[in-house]
């Protein structure tokens, strides 16, 4: 997974200064936790589901290896094919190995954050075959030749007008201007992908779930597209991560109690698909041709370690829309398919520290994605583990692991600690203003410190440091 993340300080600054994203981006900030938080306030036992959700999640992960096994005979019995793939590229030569054993020229794909992940589109393209995303937002961004900037909007920094001249530029429909009404537009892609559906000869698809003792594979999505992805073309290729993998029907109903309410605010998505192998005799619809390529790419090397925890994932992005670094700046500036809390952990795991130290870095540790995630993934604890290896390998910066030395250094000293928070908080509140609330707020900060406070103000220390107020409260209440 090739990934630009050494470069988020310059493209989170490009970010700040984006009007158009920042329009896109304040919509997530107010109105996706604002949903969520609907959502699960309806449903009077949503912490007992995530609870639920969390064990099954973390049992599965647990028992990964007999599950794929089991999951593996499953569909074979149904007259499939599973696939095993240990990396980015081998997943790759195994897709087109198939589309070319078919004989298939057209590809259609539903929206696969794995797929986007091995760059599957790049490859198939070079193989010669025309591929085209179905999911409307994934449709406009391959129009534009870009990568996702959300796990489930990923055309959310498009505004409506870019997608206008988009088709206008990509469609070859004559007319004297761009469409600017999006009820237009919608029809005019759905003219486009309709033809795209009836002439395709393999569709691919994700998987949000994959359920081991039935060999069924669980597909989400609101379009319906993935639907006619998987029923249309003589062959369908699921390409999912091995973690996706539950033991149960049952488990993947629990699941999918919390995967909608914590992505889009609703009890459950439009089109809730599980397949089970091609199509059987007597059955009308369905692909002759069904295969399953399971992809390790840096999976199984989280079992185990530190990062263990975050294989509970299931992408449904409420780290994303809570979390105050992803929502200031977008996907893009972390230059990888996965962005916000969820991202700047796998990032990492899938494509390496040296080349991705910064995205750890990319958090204020609020907690905040911790507090939403519906299967309990302690997303601070391991942002701060790449933190520490990183600094132990010398990755971040020379200035910053001073700092960082000589806070540890003060900090194991009760004395300096408190000399030095007195120092600082009395200079912080000096150099503060005071707003129309009474609130006091640091405008900008002088030196090394400048960055803190050039895209946003800094809330002033507290008059009376906590420690000072628990001593006079303690000698109070002395005889």
């Amino acid at each position: 997974m090739r990934t630009t993340s050494n470069r988020f300080p310059e493209s989170a600054d490009a970010a700040l200064t984006d009007a158009t994203l920042q329009a896109s981006l304040e919509q997530v900030r107010h109105v996706m936790p604002q949903i969520r938080s609907a959502a699960t306030a309806q449903c009077d036992d949503f912490a007992q589901l995530c609870d639920r959700a969390a064990d099954i999640r973390r049992t599965s992960i647990g028992a990964l290896d007999r599950l794929l096994e089991t999951f593996e005979r499953a569909v074979v019995a149904s007259g499939g094919h599973v696939h095993w793939a240990r990396d980015g590229d081998e997943a790759t030569r195994i897709v087109t190995g198939i589309c070319a054993a078919s004989g298939a020229r057209r590809v259609i794909k539903s929206k696969s954050m794995v797929t986007e992940e091995i760059e599957l589109n790049a490859a198939l393209e070079v193989a010669g075959y025309e591929v085209t995303e179905t999911d409307l937002g994934e449709y406009i961004i391959q129009l534009r030749g870009e990568k996702p900037s959300h796990i489930l909007a990923p055309s959310l920094h498009v505004t409506l007008a870019q997608v206008g001249e988009t088709f206008h530029a990509r469609h070859g429909i004559e007319r004297d201007a761009p469409p600017t009404d999006a009820d237009e537009m919608l029809m005019e892609a759905r003219r486009v992908l309709r033809d795209r559906f009836l002439d395709a000869d393999v569709g691919i698809t994700g998987a949000n779930l994959l359920i081991a003792d039935t060999g069924g594979a669980v597909i989400v999505t609101n379009e319906g597209n993935a639907d006619l992805a998987m029923i249309l073309p003589d062959t369908h290729i699921v390409v999912t991560g091995i973690e996706k993998v539950v033991a149960s029907l049952p488990d993947a109903g629990a699941i999918l109690k919390v995967l909608a309410r914590s992505a889009i605010g609703e009890r459950m998505a439009n089109y809730t698909t599980f397949v089970h192998g091609p199509r059987q005799d007597g059955e009308a619809a369905g692909p002759e041709n069904y295969h399953v390529v399971l992809v390790d790419n840096g999976r199984s090397d989280m079992l185990g370690s530190p990062f263990h925890d975050m294989l509970r994932c299931i992408r449904c992005s409420a780290c994303l829309n809570h979390c105050p670094v992803y929502t200031a700046v977008g996907g893009h500036a972390y230059g990888s398919v996965y962005s916000g809390p969820m991202g700047a952990v796998l990032t990492p795991a899938f494509a390496g520290l040296p080349a991705t130290f910064h995205l750890p870095q990319a958090s204020t540790l609020c907690g905040r994605c911790a507090a939403v995630c519906p299967v309990g993934i302690p997303l601070p604890a391991l942002l701060r583990s790449w933190r520490e290896r990183a600094f132990d390998r010398s990755l971040t910066p020379a200035g910053e692991r001073v700092g960082l030395r000589a806070w540890c250094f003060v900090n194991r000293r009760p004395f300096w600690y408190r000399a030095v928070t007195a120092l600082t908080r009395t200079i912080l509140r000096g150099r503060s203003v005071r707003d129309s609330d009474g609130r006091r707020w640091i405008r900008r900060l002088p030196g090394f410190a400048a960055a803190w406070t050039a895209a946003r103000d800094l809330p002033a220390p507290a008059a009376h440091s906590f420690q000072s107020l628990w001593r006079q409260r303690r000698a109070r209440r002395s005889p």
